[in-house]
This record gives C-alpha cells, sequence and structure tokens, in this order.
C-alpha cells in the first residue's frame, strides 16, 4: 500500500494488479440480468402463440406468422392482432361441413367419403347412353315405378 493512504481502504478498492471483486460481481450480475430480461421479453412475446397452441391448426399458423412479423418488423399491432386472435375460438367450420356430408351420405345411402363419386355416377346416369341429358324428374319416375 501507499505510504499516502489511508489506514482503513473500503473493501472494493484492491491493490494495483490484484482482482477487482466489484467488477467481476457486477458484470455477473450485468450479464444475468441482460439474459434473464431477454428471455422474459421471448417468454411474453410467445404468448400469443402458446395460447393459441391448443386451437385449429390454421389459427395456430395465422397467429405464428403474426408473431413472427411482430417480432421482425418491431410492429406492436402484429403482436397485439395475434393475440386477440389467439384469444378468439374459431369455430371448427371444416369439421362441422365434414359431418354434415357424413350425415348426408348417411341418409342417402352412399358409402362413406364416396359422396362426390356418386354424384357423378348420378349425373351418367341421368344423361342416358347417348350421353344426351335427360330429365331429372322422368329418372326419378322411372325409378319410383320400377
Amino acid at each position: 500500500m501507499n505510504a499516502a493512504a489511508p489506514h482503513h481502504l473500503p473493501s472494493f478498492i484492491t491493490a494495483p494488479g490484484g482482482t477487482d471483486y466489484l467488477m467481476v460481481a457486477a458484470a455477473v450480475i450485468l450479464i444475468g440480468a441482460v439474459l434473464g430480461i431477454g428471455l422474459l421479453f421471448l417468454r411474453l412475446h410467445t404468448l400469443p402463440e402458446r395460447m393459441a397452441h391448443k386451437t385449429h391448426k390454421i389459427q395456430f399458423e395465422i397467429v405464428a406468422v403474426l408473431g413472427l412479423l411482430a417480432l421482425f418488423t418491431h410492429v406492436h399491432a402484429f403482436w397485439v392482432a395475434g393475440l386477440l386472435l389467439a384469444l378468439i375460438d374459431l369455430p371448427d367450420i371444416p369439421g362441422m361441413f365434414g359431418r354434415m356430408a357424413g350425415s348426408l351420405e348417411k341418409i342417402a345411402d352412399i358409402a362413406p367419403g364416396r359422396g362426390g363419386d356418386a354424384a357423378s355416377d348420378a349425373e351418367a346416369a341421368l344423361r342416358g347412353p347417348e350421353g344426351n341429358a335427360r330429365d331429372a324428374s322422368a329418372g326419378i319416375e322411372e325409378k319410383n315405378h320400377a
């Protein structure tokens, strides 16, 4: 120690060439804080995707794209739109149409999954062997008389 230095120096003042423990602690705390805040930011940023993960696939994909747009463009409106879309429970329209089609196939005594093929077969039967279109009511009357 220098003779001009007071006898009771604070513990964070080190001798020349010594390790500065206060600076090491501050650096560790700073790195930890930056990583912690970054993880918190990313966790908050993925909130809409985590909420929409339980919903339909198309809704999840739209929310994920909005999240990526918000991340790369820094436009918060995309994130808010994704969050609102994740909060809304959209109806399963394709599933509903599939159930309706299955019920109609069951009513019409058509094998499941052959609804479109059966309609094409019915149109071909109405056309007749020459390919000329016949009156649909005539085909129904023939079926009823048989």
